[in-house]
């Protein structure tokens, strides 16, 4: 018999979340396209395709947690945790092309409906499927976060936003299939008007999406809260005197710091070196999104010489 604990383990780690989405997903799109199709409803179609978008960034996920959880090689000396920043810009685009596409069908429909070519909506399967998608996806939001968090990855943290965008479209689809369920013939409107308001919603988390993980890898600094809580770290260190040249990037949803720290000259090179490593110990424990610390030790006493180094 499995141990229940190793069980849970083994489903709270990135790739066990990122499989059960995957299963989840594939499961929920198949069932809202064929709705969407045979029921004639473009909500649920647009609602069955952002699922299946998931489904395709899963995959994404999968291959860029084998590639970022590499070691550090003479090509990546800085590991290969960018990787994952790569994969959460592909989750962002996927979502904004679902968007784009749901925007331009359900303007089409618009059309359809005016000219009075468009089939009548059995709005009945759609509603239901549309009702209980939204609880499932909620719970792989909430699941997915909690696992990105833990091991501080980006794309496991956009993946997560991509449940959640998911489950907001399924209630939004929701409510307007139940106009149009309600409602009746005269009520049909409500189904495309729907899916162009989810297609508005998509397009904007998918810009967050983009811009966030795209700033990073242009080595913007990380927030000023982390920047002040590594700052703090530094001065409390023992043998530290003062510190300058403090640089700091993010890699993969973790940070890398650069900084020059000043001690007392008339220490060995053997207490410098100490700390030094102190430095980068409390970096590292008073900041769990730290990944590395570079520390250069330099005199005291020779503030105007930048490039020394004990």
């Amino acid at each position: 018999m499995q141990d229940p604990q190793a069980t849970r383990s083994r489903l709270l780690s990135p790739k066990g979340i990122t499989w059960a989405s995957l299963c989840v997903n594939m499961l929920l799109a198949a069932g809202k396209i064929l709705a969407g199709i045979f029921c004639r409803s473009q909500t649920i179609l647009a609602d069955g395709l952002h699922s299946g978008s998931d489904l395709l960034t899963d995959f994404a996920v999968l291959a860029g947690l084998r590639v970022s959880n590499k070691p550090a090689d003479s090509c990546h000396p800085y590991g290969h945790r960018r990787f994952s920043t790569l994969v959460a810009l592909f989750v962002g685009a996927a979502l904004a092309g679902a968007a784009a596409w749901i925007a331009y069908d359900a303007i089409r429909t618009f059309h359809n409906i005016i000219d009075g070519r468009q089939r009548s909506i059995s709005a009945g399967l759609p509603f239901w499927l549309a009702l209980v998608s939204a609880p499932v996806k909620e719970v792989m939001f909430r699941l997915t976060r909690l696992v990105g968090n833990r091991s501080s990855d980006v794309s496991l943290l956009a993946n997560a936003w991509h449940h959640r965008t998911d489950a907001f479209t399924s209630v939004a689809a929701a409510i307007g299939l139940a106009g149009v369920l309600f409602g009746g013939p005269n009520w049909q409107f409500l189904d495309p008007l729907t899916a162009t308001v989810l297609a508005t919603f998509l397009l904007v988390v998918a810009w967050k999406i983009m811009a966030k993980n795209a700033a990073e890898l242009v080595d913007r600094s990380p927030s000023s809260k982390i920047m002040g809580s590594i700052e703090q770290a530094v001065t409390g260190t023992q043998g530290v005197q003062s510190f300058h040249s403090f640089r700091a990037r993010q890699t993969g949803g973790k940070v890398i710091v650069d900084i020059h720290v000043q001690v007392n000259p008339d220490i060995t090179v053997a207490q410098g070196h100490e700390i030094a490593s102190a430095v980068r110990r409390a970096v590292i424990q008073g900041q769990n999104q730290v990944l590395d610390v570079i520390v250069h030790v330099e005199p005291a006493e020779r503030e105007n010489n930048r490039d020394g180094l004990i």
